[in-house]
């Protein structure tokens, strides 16, 4: 049943004239991907949007054919398909309207976890754009360590952007424009195959799909809907990373921009953003943690503030305390049950007790953290 699932919904994304909004209203109004080839031509022409052309391309079945093939391909090379109504599917993307409905990943990344930040910019990086790179994504690993590092692994800043994230030990997502049999350009295999320990490389097109240009631009709107906050290193006024800052700003995501020299045509792109306010300026990531009210790990001066806050500690509250160190994002109370092997009701009076005394504070989500 698992193989049927995947070849409907492998097939649904290779209907002629079937786009990811009109497949996501036709399963929503046939009730799964199978009940889409398995409805009558007549009935589907008379859906909303579809009509006897759509009908009639929907009917045919040699789309699945070349789905089994796919699958083929995907069981070989351990690739992760993922569909749009499942857990493992990115939520963020899920609320963008032209989302795809169907993701296919390598790799080992969590992607419902930590920050995300698009990191993106012109293919013809100069050494300022690459060492202001270099230093935000250093900070952020050191500030921030579950940020997730996404970019397309394209020349120039994208490169800069994954192997900086590599050198600082975060996790790093490459979206491709193309199929998962090839790693375009190819000189940066090494750094897409590293990438797959702790990170991911991912796309929407099935194996056989060349690198086309429109391609690149499909695959933008993803790196912007996975992500919290896009950020735009060097760019001239017209090119990818714009298309990309201009789809986040669609979908009412944060975006930021490095300001450049006046007349530099690599910084232009990035000038403009920020004069017509479709970027936050800034210099640092210290400024991106700030317009994001993200928390950061204790810096050093506030060492001896922690360590005098947390001397007092009963054995269970100092276990607790361990815990949720490694757990930067917060754990809800069970989780922390769990992981003691305490009892819920032994757990909830410490956590309790433990807020009280402004060890922890509980977020939305009934999600414990230790303050910072």
């Amino acid at each position: 049943m698992v193989y049927e699932n995947l070849k409907y919904r492998i097939g649904i994304t290779l209907i002629k004239g079937v786009g990811n909004a009109i497949a996501k209203n036709l399963i929503t109004y046939l009730g799964s991907e199978e009940a889409v080839f398995k409805e009558t031509k007549k009935n589907l022409s008379k859906i909303s949007g579809i009509g006897p052309v759509l009908s009639e391309e929907i009917v045919k079945q040699d789309v699945l054919r070349r789905a089994e093939e796919e699958i083929e391909f995907i069981e070989k090379k351990n690739i992760t398909p993922l569909f749009y109504t499942e857990k493992a599917y990115p939520y963020r993307l899920k609320e963008c309207p032209d989302s795809p409905i169907m993701l296919f990943t390598k790799g080992n990344c969590d992607l419902n976890a930590g920050k995300f930040v698009a990191v993106v910019g012109t293919r013809k990086v100069t050494e300022y754009g690459k060492e202001n790179c270099q230093k935000l994504i250093a900070t952020l690993a050191a500030q921030l360590p579950q940020t997730v590092i996404v970019s397309g692994l394209a020349f120039g800043v994208d490169i800069c952007a994954h192997k900086a994230a590599l050198d600082n030990g975060l996790s790093t997502i490459a979206v491709l424009a193309h199929g998962l049999d090839r790693i375009y350009p190819g000189i940066h295999r090494p750094t897409a195959v590293k990438m797959l320990e702790t990170g991911m490389i991912m796309t929407e097109y099935l194996s056989k799909t060349i690198p086309e240009q429109q391609n690149f631009l499909q695959r933008n709107r993803i790196i912007a809907g996975l992500c919290d906050a896009t950020i735009v290193m060097e760019s001239a006024t017209a090119g990818g990373s714009i298309s990309t800052a201009t789809m986040a700003n669609d979908y009412n995501r944060d975006v930021f921009a490095f300001p450049g020299r006046v007349g530099d045509e690599r910084s232009s792109g990035c000038n403009i953003l920020i004069k017509s306010n479709k970027a936050s300026l800034i210099e640092n990531a210290d400024d991106l943690l700030k317009f994001m009210s993200w928390d950061r790990i204790a810096s050093p001066e506030n060492k001896n503030y922690q360590t005098s806050l947390f001397v007092d500690l009963t054995p269970d509250e100092q276990e607790i305390v361990n815990i949720l160190r490694k757990s930067p994002d917060g754990l809800q109370a069970n989780d922390i049950a769990t992981v003691t092997a305490k009892p819920i009701n032994k757990v909830s009076p410490l956590l309790l007790e433990m807020e009280f005394k402004g060890l922890l504070k509980c977020l939305p989500g009934n999600l414990y953290r230790i303050v910072k």
